[in-house]
């Protein structure tokens, strides 16, 4: 039997090659060409030759010597940060916040702007895309990727947004419209799936594969991470718990009126305002699950009432999907931390046969935000280290 050679063999061995050693780079921070043959298993000539590779290719730079060792000093070389740029972009019905981070995930950039006067969405995109490159320093023809997180439906087949409560004024058509104005890749993503990225990046979700997060604050959302990848659905519809037909709310029949649903009558920002009040808390959801933490015995009864609805969501999804970890996110979530998670966690396994670990979430600062960045990033990283060899 005669062998066959595969075409572009080589070729393919040194693409993954430069891509193991642009990942080393990343992760522990400048090495020699010694060092990194050693940690990639290459020659001392191969690892040479890669990294000469990649200095031409403008993807790694010098940025100093190690000293030791007979000789001279060994030359330290790092990724360059400049080589590409992503924009993280938030966005609610008040006011869009907007980062911008280059390659190794450092956000050299961030600017917010209202959205309250105006009613142009390719506009107010625009301008804080070129704002916030612009503060880092960054070309915008060196943005390789704008990922916006918004609330409501993003359609798995074409990218655009099908349906957001609160920002009427986007609409499908809009995804064609900015990237024709920015001249750069846009991709939308919901804003709970994002922070789900975010969470399992750096928040309570890190090592896991499987899991639930639930957003509670204006409204109540779901992500849903299954294999390490999110869930979104035929329509981009999974994890609209708002509209879950639960016990203690009446159900609408006619979504398109923009009628309040379900669940979201029970458990989002408004219901939990009315029950602070009535529990004698300041008027403002987060404020009255934070302030009922802090008070002890005291605050037990509102944060069992806003647990025993919340359980009925979580129980809902939990009975379906069987997660081992539910995150609580969002204002409300974080407002009422472990004393909120806790009583979630025993009120699900009281009234179902499956028992998840609710925790609160490990993070506290624009989570939406870091998620699109972290989208971004893992995208332009495989554009830009997946085709290292020409």
């Amino acid at each position: 039997m005669s062998s066959t050679r595969l075409p572009g063999t080589p070729r393919l061995l040194r693409a993954l090659n430069d891509r193991a050693a642009l990942e080393l780079l990343l992760e522990q921070g400048p090495l020699t060409r010694a060092r990194l043959g050693e940690l990639t298993g290459l020659s001392k000539v191969t690892a040479s030759q890669l990294v000469e590779r990649l200095e031409e290719r403008g993807l790694v730079t010098r940025v100093g010597e190690q000293a030791g060792g007979r000789g001279p000093n060994a030359q330290l070389y790092a990724v360059r940060p400049g080589s590409a740029h992503v924009v993280g972009v938030d966005v609610g019905p008040e006011r869009v916040v907007a980062a911008c981070a280059d390659i190794t995930g450092a956000v050299i950039g961030r600017v917010e702007q209202s959205t309250r006067d105006t009613d142009d969405p390719v506009g107010v995109v625009h301008n804080a895309v070129v704002r916030v490159a612009g503060s880092a320093g960054a070309q915008l023809s060196s943005v390789r990727r704008i990922v916006l997180g918004t609330p409501g439906l993003v359609d798995p087949g074409t990218g655009d947004i099908t349906f957001a409560f609160n920002l009427p004024r986007w609409h499908r058509g809009l995804l064609a419209a900015l990237r024709d104005d920015l001249d750069t890749p846009v991709v939308f993503e919901n804003d709970v799936n994002l922070a789900a990225v975010a969470e399992a990046q750096s928040g309570a979700a890190q090592g896991l594969s499987d899991f639930v997060l639930v957003w509670v604050g204006a409204g109540v959302g779901l992500a849903i991470v299954l294999g390490g990848r999110l869930h979104h659905g035929s329509s981009g519809a999974a994890g609209e718990i708002g509209y879950l037909p639960v016990p203690g709310a009446p159900i609408p029949r006619d979504v398109s009126r923009r009628a309040k649903p379900a669940f979201q009558q029970l458990a989002g920002a408004d219901a939990i305002r009315a029950l602070a009040r009535d529990h004698g808390y300041p008027d403002a959801a987060a404020e009255a699950v934070r302030a009922a933490t802090a008070a002890g015995a005291a605050g037990e009864p509102l944060l069992d009432e806003v647990a025993r609805r919340l359980a009925l969501g979580v129980a809902s999804t939990c009975v379906v999907l069987d997660p081992p970890l539910v995150v609580l996110a969002g204002e409300v979530g974080q407002a009422g931390g472990a004393a909120l998670a806790e009583r979630v966690q025993r009120e699900v396994a009281a009234i179902t046969l499956v028992r998840p670990r609710v925790v609160p979430t490990g993070l506290t600062e624009e989570p939406i935000l870091h998620g699109a960045l972290r989208t971004a990033l893992n995208a332009v990283r495989d554009e830009v280290f997946g085709s290292t060899v020409g």
